[in-house]
């Protein structure tokens, strides 16, 4: 790094000092100096950033990055070592993966792919790197986030400090409320497994000038990818699960961003999931012209059937966007995420699992608390409707374990013999209730 002359304060500090700079209280203290803060905002000769490697491979960075790398668990990679595991020896592994960062001798391992469910029985790829390799995504992600996050535009919510999901939903109905009620809302095709490799690691090279750090990403990038005893190398593309993905797909779409930007429009983006906001039609078809020669241009596509122009504020001519659906005044909780949500309840109800009602209401009850958190802001009728199904689900649970058939004629008796009461004396969360106890403190 190289800092532009007097800008900078000639003492570096670290620690808890690092942290007197709320807008970067975030960053990892033990990294980033009040002389690199100082040069984030001032900015630095040449506008790249060097000697960035140094950092990376100290024991004490690759400590921290440990730390993050425990707290978040996951599953073992190809090599089988688990989060657990590594951490009866950490100290030793971590020297270990330092030295060989310094020899110029690390490799990362193969990653392990597995496929997710998702609603309507379709899957999606999830990479699993080996420990020691999220042990060094996580060290370099700690190096050069900030750098990058002093570029990136208020669009952009997806996977950034202190942003969020919630925040990008926010922007999106303020928008609407101000008349941007024109949408592009676009969506590209396996995004994550399309990016060019040469044209990210350009875009990287735009503000990273160090070479040994600009291998690694390379690297990481070209690892192998294992699915039994099938391996394969990518030649494009970056791993979702791994931990530098994110940052990596925020740095190659900031140039969609900066393309956009202007005062007829207004882009929401949340890593590839992106809406264009625009005043009146004209402006719209606009902003999907220059939405397609960008993807275009960059090696990406646009999913025809997934990409179109409409008037949100009119009946049938909504977007979907993070979950929600908003459509003719008003947000919706999206058909997909709604049966996300049911076939969750199914797999907790299942009419042959064998412990108690009590066991699964407390199962229940998490997963109901974290939809509530996130969908609080649909309809009320959405609330009343997924109550009601996870009540019947619940008494069709208890109808089993007495042994009585699913479709026995007592099945219509089946609320009167477990009411609504009963599960609100069982401690079963509702939705309507937390809905109606929310408004009830709006209104106080």
């Amino acid at each position: 790094m190289q800092a532009q002359g007097s800008q900078v304060p000639a003492r570096a500090k670290q620690g808890s000092e690092a942290n007197s700079h709320d807008k970067w209280s975030w960053v990892e203290a033990s990294v980033w100096t009040e002389r690199m803060l100082a040069a984030l905002e001032n900015g630095v000769k040449g506008g790249k950033w060097f000697s960035l490697i140094d950092k990376v491979r100290r024991v004490q960075t690759l400590q921290a990055a440990w730390q993050r790398v425990r707290a978040n668990k996951g599953a073992a990679g190809v090599d089988k070592q688990s989060v657990n595991a590594f951490g009866q020896r950490a100290e030793q592994y971590l020297q270990e993966l330092s030295d060989a960062l310094v020899a110029g001798t690390y490799k990362p391992e193969p990653i392990k792919r597995v496929e997710i469910p998702k609603a309507g029985g379709k899957t999606r790829p999830l990479g699993i790197p080996v420990v020691k390799d999220r042990i060094v995504q996580t060290a370099v992600k700690m190096v050069l986030e900030p750098i990058f996050e002093a570029q990136f535009l208020d669009c952009n919510w997806g996977f950034r400090p202190r942003r969020g999901a919630k925040d990008a939903l926010r922007e999106v109905s303020e928008l609407l409320k101000q008349g941007y009620t024109y949408v592009v809302d676009a969506d590209l095709e396996s995004f994550f497994d399309t990016i060019p490799h040469d044209r990210l690691n350009a875009r990287l090279a735009e503000r990273i000038s160090d070479g040994r750090v600009l291998e690694l990403i390379d690297g990481w990038l070209r690892q192998d990818i294992m699915i039994g005893l099938e391996r394969w190398r990518p030649t494009k593309g970056t791993p979702q699960g791994a931990v530098l993905s994110p940052l990596l797909a925020n740095c190659y779409l900031h140039g969609l961003d900066v393309h956009l930007d202007s005062q007829e429009m207004r882009v929401v983006r949340y890593a590839d999931d992106f809406v264009v906001l625009c005043r009146n039609a004209q402006q719209a078809q606009a902003a999907l012209g220059q939405v397609q020669d960008w993807v275009q241009a960059n090696g990406l596509k646009l999913h025809a059937q997934k990409t179109h122009v409409g008037d949100a504020m009119q009946p049938g001519q909504g977007f979907e966007f993070l979950g929600y659906r908003f459509e003719a005044g008003r947000r919706w909780v999206r058909k997909k995420s709604m049966q996300a949500i049911k076939d969750r309840i199914r797999g907790l109800t299942r009419r042959t699992r064998g412990d108690g009602l009590a066991r699964a209401i407390e199962q229940i009850n998490a997963v109901l608390r974290g939809w509530y958190a996130y969908f609080k802001h649909a309809r009320p009728q959405t609330f009343r409707n997924v109550d009601g199904f996870v009540r019947r689900r619940l008494r069709s649970m208890l109808r089993k374990q007495r042994g009585q058939r699913a479709r026995s004629s007592r099945a219509l008796n089946d609320h009167r013999r477990w009411p609504n009461a009963y599960f609100a004396e069982q401690g079963l969360f509702t939705l309507q209730a937390a809905h109606a106890s929310a408004s009830r403190s709006r209104c106080s």
